[in-house]
């Protein structure tokens, strides 16, 4: 049973490089600041969380997540920092708990990690990393992270990066790290979040949320089992919202269609075609239209999946300063909201 006073709404961007009103691209300097000013936008709106990716490609701005949630740190009072995700695979644990522990005492205890295994591959080759390892990369960097994470002095050996005898690492935390572990769509991750007792967030970027009941299903049973914390399941997916229908599925068409057919050439997807996106938008994960539509198809997924936390991701190809801001002013003033009574008439007429 969904829990609305305790439900979390969050935005989450990839760091797509922002267009100017003209249709020319913005640097991707000026798409990191702008970045920073929606981050203060959605804190005073009272947005719960936001979200920056690390990617490592020419599209995307950000590279350095927690170095971007630190200049909103500056500017921002209460809303949650993390990433979305951290490619832990292809990075050092000790430097990850490092920098995250730095943000979570910058921001008075509001940082977040989100660790993944990348559904990009380019930053294994950049730091020096074989594919071929890919899996067993994740397991033994989680860990070492989750040693690092309880701040005592750790020892430990593996494969992939060298050993650590009695070694202390700081800063320390004023309170334990809030982590996530990002997962895709396999019971395989699913039952690892469960086993080290972190929170899960699922990326539904394609299909109907309902396919992922079983997932959370599993979560819950394999928690269980291993005497681990229950904690609330979040999701996150696509989305765009506009004052009118019509404007935000044009908009949103025209700039997702464009970032899957983009991130498609090197995956062996073919083109989005219009029927495949229309079918996504009012059945499947992405979250387009006014703010009544997007209302009640969150407030659907949220009861479905009994969700403790719904982000939103935003920006997705290249869309104006304006357009992403507006986003964010409709899902924070009018869609959040109406999520929220809709649930509780919901909860009420039980």
């Amino acid at each position: 049973m969904v829990d609305v006073n305790k439900l979390e709404f969050g935005i989450e961007t990839f760091g797509d490089i922002v267009a100017n009103e003209d249709g020319s691209l913005k640097t991707a300097a000026e798409s990191i600041r702008q970045i920073v000013r929606e981050g203060e936008l959605a804190d005073k709106l009272g947005i719960n969380v936001i979200g920056v990716g690390e990617h490592h490609r020419p599209d995307y701005s950000v590279s350095s997540p927690e170095t971007v949630l630190a200049a909103i740190s500056s500017v921002t009072n209460q809303i949650k920092l993390a990433t979305a995700v951290t490619v832990l695979s292809s990075d050092d644990p000790v430097r990850v708990y490092e920098r995250f522990a730095t943000l979570d005492g910058l921001s008075q205890g509001r940082a977040q990690v989100m660790l993944g295994r990348g559904s990009f591959t380019e930053s294994f080759p950049l730091f020096g990393y074989d594919l071929t390892d890919y899996d067993d990369l994740f397991n033994e960097k989680l860990e070492l992270f989750d040693l690092l994470r309880k701040e005592d002095p750790v020892t430990w050996s593996g494969k992939f990066r060298p050993e650590l005898k009695d070694q202390e690492v700081y800063p320390k935390t004023e309170k334990e790290l809030e982590t996530y572990i990002g997962i895709g769509g396999s019971p395989e991750s699913i039952i690892r979040a469960a086993k080290f007792g972190y929170k899960v967030i699922i990326a539904i970027i394609g299909g109907q949320a309902d396919r992922f009941k079983p997932y959370i299903d599993l979560y819950h049973k394999a928690a269980e089992q291993l005497n681990m914390p229950v904690y609330p399941v979040a999701v996150h997916s696509h989305g765009f919202i506009a004052d009118d229908e019509d404007e935000a599925v044009e908009v949103a068409f025209k700039n997702i269609k464009a970032n899957f057919d983009r991130i498609g050439l090197t995956r062996g997807w073919a083109p989005m075609s219009r029927e495949q996106f229309d079918n996504e938008t009012k059945v499947g994960s992405f979250y387009v239209g006014d703010p009544e539509t997007v209302a009640q198809r969150i407030a659907r997924t949220i009861d479905l999946l009994d969700l403790g936390r719904f982000d939103l991701v935003y920006g997705a190809g290249n869309q104006t300063a304006a357009q992403r801001e507006r986003m964010i002013e409709l899902y924070a003033t009018k869609v959040i909201p109406r999520v929220k009574e809709i649930l509780s008439e919901k909860e009420a007429a039980k």
